[in-house]
């Protein structure tokens, strides 16, 4: 029993060396590491998801200028209007109220059924589609109206084959056939689908 024992504390005595001996070499080591650790920059914090950036900018665009939502036009300039749009199906109503009146404070009524059934057609496709915010924006230029609706996917629209009896999937038909020229453009907070259409001249 008594050799048990002295073997047992020779052992205990003979790690403990041991582990002192190997603080005592690793100690400044471990130390330098540190202070080299300490001294480095901080690491960049993650970007946050692309999706909810996204979100956001749009989000902010639209409280700029602050205006109630149903304002005729939410920006400065006398041939420039935009609205943010709720994510309801009612926004698709809302729009095209919005952007006939727009168009007859512009004494563009002649453009308005046109641009009623495609503005339609782009919200519908954007709440159908997308995700997040969207906004309206009209513009009258010179000899072109444009309209474009914003939001926060950067998927481009698919042109689809559908059959003659279909009730849907023809928005791409219908900007064929009744604009000048459309299209998808990227953004920096998703896509914008626009189109344009020629004012009648007088």
């Amino acid at each position: 029993m008594a050799a048990w024992a002295v073997d047992l504390a020779s052992i205990s005595y003979l790690g403990f060396f041991a582990r002192f001996s190997r603080d005592r070499t690793e100690g400044p080591a471990r130390k330098a590491a540190a202070d080299r650790a300490q001294d480095a920059d901080p690491a960049p914090e993650a970007a946050p998801a692309s999706w909810l950036a996204r979100s956001q900018a749009l989000w902010s665009r639209s409280l700029e200028p602050l205006r109630p939502l149903d304002a005729p036009r939410a920006r400065a300039t006398a041939r420039d209007a935009s609205w943010p749009l709720s994510r309801e199906l009612t926004s698709v109503r809302r729009a095209r109220r919005l952007a006939t009146a727009q168009l007859s404070e512009w004494d563009l009524e002649d453009l308005s059924d046109t641009t009623e059934l495609l503005v339609s057609e782009l919200v519908t496709n954007a709440l159908r589609h997308t995700r997040g915010p969207l906004r309206l924006n009209l513009y009258a230029r010179g000899s072109h109206l444009r309209c474009e609706v914003e939001d926060t996917d950067s998927t481009g629209p698919v042109r689809r084959f559908v059959d003659a009896d279909a009730e849907s999937g023809r928005g791409t038909e219908l900007l064929d056939l009744l604009t000048e020229t459309w299209g998808s453009t990227r953004t920096a907070t998703g896509k914008t689908m626009w189109f344009e259409i020629p004012v009648p001249t007088s």
